[in-house]
């Protein structure tokens, strides 16, 4: 079956549900939350395994423009390409946020590969540190 690839496991971030055990995720959503996860960890970040995680925090204090928002979408395409192998990248683009100066959008489209069916999120990576929301 399908879905067994696609896994289940603790949420991220996580917590806990109704019956006070560590809640989980499933499926598609386990992957998103791997995403979220890789993306939101700083390579370096975690002692037992230095080489995961994304080097778009080396962007923290960078000009909110294109090159940034280049840079910024090569540094996940790398790190969603070595760290989640459930998926295949269709685009990723990155561009600063119009709303936000210190703000910069990362759109990824990717394919889940167990069911060839294709997801977009849109992560918001802040150019100033301790900002966010």
């Amino acid at each position: 079956m399908a879905q067994d690839f696609l896994g289940i496991g603790w949420n991220w971030p996580v917590t806990v549900d109704d019956a006070d055990r560590i809640a989980l995720s499933r499926f598609e959503e386990n992957i998103r939350q791997s995403i979220l996860l890789v993306l939101c960890t700083a390579r370096g970040e975690r002692q037992m395994r230095p080489e995961f995680g994304c080097d778009i925090h080396a962007l923290v204090f960078a000009e909110n423009n294109m090159t940034t928002a280049g840079l910024a979408a090569f540094y996940v395409e790398q790190a969603l390409a070595r760290w989640e192998p459930r998926i295949e990248l269709v685009s990723v683009h990155g561009a600063p946020d119009t709303e936000a100066g210190n703000r910069l959008l990362v759109e990824i489209e990717y394919r889940v590969i167990a069911t060839n069916t294709i997801f977009n999120l849109v992560y918001p990576f802040y150019l100033t540190e301790g900002v966010g929301g």
